[in-house]
């Protein structure tokens, strides 16, 4: 049988993850406090280059689709 380290989680408004639990736990104070996505997802990346260096850093690679709900426009950003 299996037996995952991870519970699984159920939500409704957003959720966030990442290898960090305090990565993980800055993403959700952003959304919380009324932050978008690509918010959420900058300061993970942010706090990751902090506690997890050698895995990323403000110097790493980006690829992202951020959607545009008022165009309906879909861009692909590699950066």
């Amino acid at each position: 049988p299996s037996h995952p380290r991870r519970s699984p989680i159920i939500s409704t408004n957003g959720s966030v993850a990442s290898s960090q639990p305090l990565a993980s736990s800055t993403g959700l104070k952003i959304l919380m406090d009324g932050g978008s996505a690509s918010d959420a997802a900058l300061a993970i990346a942010a706090v990751l280059a902090v506690v997890e260096p050698c895995s990323t850093g403000l110097g790493g690679d980006m690829f992202a689709l951020v959607y545009d709900a008022k165009t309906r426009d879909v861009k692909a950003i590699n950066g």
